[in-house]
């Protein structure tokens, strides 16, 4: 199938782009970025159509193209893996990375760096269509570590301004963090199995006992795995980069961090089902991280006043429910969320960026107001994503929560479907919240006139966290996006709104359970994945929650029931977000105030970031520059060397003060070393 071609066109737009880019017009930096990224799509489409006609013994199809690295008996191959799991993900990276791509013509048309930025977007296909394409665990990390290299670059793409390198650093940083978990399993995987290759490496843990009975080598990888998968999906603890993240571009926000790149940790833990099926302990944690992260992120997206923050912390929770139904052996269940995720989420982030557009900058919910009648394409974009998230039906977010939830519950995990409707309910609320602020009521931005702004109606903080970006220098201000009354985006951006707010109503529709009289062929599609991965022995059984697809239960009456309760539980946020901000929009501030610290802590984000810091970055500080560099470095590498120079120094000195140039003292000395030499000769004859 030459499936080398789908990662290798992006990344021949990004070195054409970045090395001649500065010299091309923005058209032809388009051309080569939307026609890469484009043609990448058309190609995965028609591998989608070719592997549905392979016949089951032929899956996974793999093709194998040289070895790339050789160490003794262990080896490991550039090739490529293609499965059901492999094409759901490249559709969701090479369909929705292209319409991202012809959405940034439109946002970023003003920007300085315009060749710069199409580069990074690309270079960011290639690594990510790397990981997900993979034939092999290290192959895998090198697409890992490089979206993370392509993460850095794009969210410090406004590079001057301090906020934007700082949250590019951050990023970086924290990712590390997990990527030493990561890298300690493969090196578990390459000393007892000595093959990170899937096929060859599924056969051999295949063969490994369920650990029941206690942790053992499959429950260390897989808990080290999920380390490195909550630094790359920002859960509990290494969450803390991701809404800092949103310093970069929209566009950006949309394809890295809302349909991409942090669902690695989650692809990566459904690849690894065999390990982690055959560890409960790892599980168990994968499924408490999770559902902690969910609800934990869901209640400070409450309180943001930022639109593109509120969408962030959205992200974080509900990455969490993908971990939760991985950690309950839904595998396809988590996966089916990840691509619904997709197309709400990234509309989200994109229809925020047009309201942004729109506004000239502006990002404080607190200064938007009526924009319905402002921007009315983006309105209703924004609306059938907003549905989609709050999990109301016919909407895809519908589907893909509602078997998490039921799996939660049919797993014998009664209190993660508990918490897990909670930050259902949670999540419709804060949504609608950003969607009433957003879009209803009257304009409360600045008057175009005298530059004043109306009268707040959710004073949720004491300054605004959203300036307007409005200043010469786009690389130092984070761009500007227009001035003047709020308008509607270019059709350039239109579009792709319209295509994603398709697929967030329609794109669910493919898992429709039995129970709402659907054939579920979603999960019937990824099946084979994970049945060939399960476990078949009675101990197995026993020990592993059971992977059977929601869709499958036999009670229909009873999951029906189930539905309904999730379904009146988002209904709920609905209204109940209508009535503070809305019809009642007094009563948010009132509510603040009564609040008091409590408000204030959740709005400061539990103040984790200055957790960190105290206990943490400024221990590392102070270690750093007292005991390494004054004590280490200045002190003994410098000392015993600036010693060396000073004794050296002293020296010379003293002999220079031998050089008098007076002939008399030349001949006493010469007088002097005579004498001592006949002396000497003298001395050594009498013995």
């Amino acid at each position: 199938m030459h499936l080398w071609i789908i990662p290798v066109l992006p990344l021949a737009g990004a070195a054409i782009n970045g090395l001649l880019g500065r010299r091309f017009p923005k058209a032809l930096v388009n051309a080569v970025a939307l026609g890469s990224t484009g043609a990448s799509f058309a190609m995965a489409l028609w591998v989608a159509t070719q592997f549905a006609g392979l016949p089951p013994d032929q899956i996974p199809h793999i093709e194998r193209y040289t070895t790339w690295l050789s160490a003794g008996p262990f080896s490991a191959e550039y090739g490529i893996y293609l499965d059901q799991l492999s094409v759901v993900m490249m559709l969701v990276v090479t369909g929705v990375g292209f319409v991202i791509h012809v959405y940034s013509v439109g946002y970023m048309e003003h920007e300085g760096g315009y060749y710069r930025y199409f580069s990074y977007l690309n270079i960011f296909m290639f690594f990510m269509l790397t990981l997900v394409l993979a034939n092999n665990y290290l192959l895998m990390f090198v697409g890992w570590e490089g979206v993370g290299l392509a993460s850095y670059l794009l969210i410090g793409f406004w590079f001057l301004k301090k906020s934007a390198a700082d949250a590019g650093k951050k990023a970086f940083i924290t990712n590390r963090v997990g990527d030493f978990g990561f890298l300690i399993a493969l090196f578990l995987l390459i000393k007892h199995f000595g093959t990170l290759q899937y096929e060859n490496l599924w056969k051999l843990v295949s063969l490994h006992p369920v650990e029941s009975a206690g942790a053992g080598l499959l429950t260390a990888i897989g808990l080290l795995m999920l380390v490195g998968a909550t630094g790359k999906s920002a859960q509990i603890p290494l969450y803390v980069w991701l809404p800092d993240a949103m310093e970069g571009p929209t566009p950006v926000s949309a394809l890295i961090h809302a349909a991409t790149m942090v669902t690695a940790g989650v692809y990566m833990v459904a690849r690894s089902s065999p390990i982690f099926n055959r560890a409960p302990d790892a599980m168990l944690a994968v499924a408490i991280i999770g559902t902690l992260t969910a609800i934990f992120a869901a209640s400070i997206g409450i309180v943001q006043t930022d639109i593109k923050k509120v969408l962030a912390y959205s992200t974080i929770s509900q990455l969490g429910y993908m971990f939760m139904a991985c950690g309950v052996a839904d595998y396809v269940g988590g996966i089916f969320h990840l691509v619904t995720h997709a197309f709400f989420k990234g509309l989200l982030f994109l229809a925020a960026g047009s309201v942004i557009h729109g506004l000239g900058g502006e990002q404080d919910m607190r200064y938007m107001g009526g924009l319905r009648r402002y921007q009315p394409y983006t309105f209703w974009c924004m609306t059938a994503a907003t549905f989609a998230i709050a999990g109301l039906p016919p909407f895809a977010g519908f589907f893909s929560k509602d078997r998490i939830l039921w799996s939660a519950w049919s797993s014998g995990a009664p209190v993660l479907w508990v918490i897990g409707l909670i930050t259902a309910g949670m999540t419709s609320f804060y949504m609608f919240r950003l969607w009433f602020l957003t879009f209803f009521g009257e304009y409360r931005g600045p008057n175009p006139a005298t530059g004043g702004h109306g009268q707040d109606t959710d004073a949720q903080h004491a300054g605004r966290t959203g300036a307007i970006h409005d200043a010469q220098d786009a690389h130092a201000t984070g761009g500007s996006h227009g001035h003047g009354a709020p308008h509607e985006s270019p059709w350039v951006m239109v579009i792709p709104l319209i295509v994603l707010a398709f697929l967030s109503l329609t794109g669910g529709w493919i898992g429709i359970p039995h129970s709402l009289n659907g054939g579920d062929r979603f999960g019937h599609f990824l099946d084979p994945v994970f049945q060939a991965a399960a476990v078949q022995t009675p101990a197995a059984e026993a020990a592993v929650p059971p992977a059977e697809a929601p869709a499958e239960h036999e009670d229909a009456s009873t999951e029906l029931v189930f539905t309904a309760v999730s379904v009146a539980v988002a209904a709920l946020g609905l209204l109940l977000a209508w009535w503070m901000y809305y019809k009642r929009p007094e009563i948010p501030e009132r509510m603040a105030r009564a609040a008091g610290r409590l408000y204030t802590f959740v709005l400061d984000k539990y103040r984790v970031d200055e957790l960190y810091g105290a206990v943490i970055i400024q221990p590392l500080i102070a270690l750093s520059s007292n005991v390494f560099w004054k004590g280490i470095d200045r002190g003994l590498i410098d000392g015993a060397v600036d010693g060396g120079a000073a004794g050296a120094r002293e020296t010379s000195d003293a002999m220079r003060q031998m050089q008098s140039g007076n002939i008399r003292s030349y001949a006493g000395w010469v007088a002097v070393g005579a004498t001592a030499v006949i002396a000497f000769m003298v001395w050594r004859g009498l013995r």
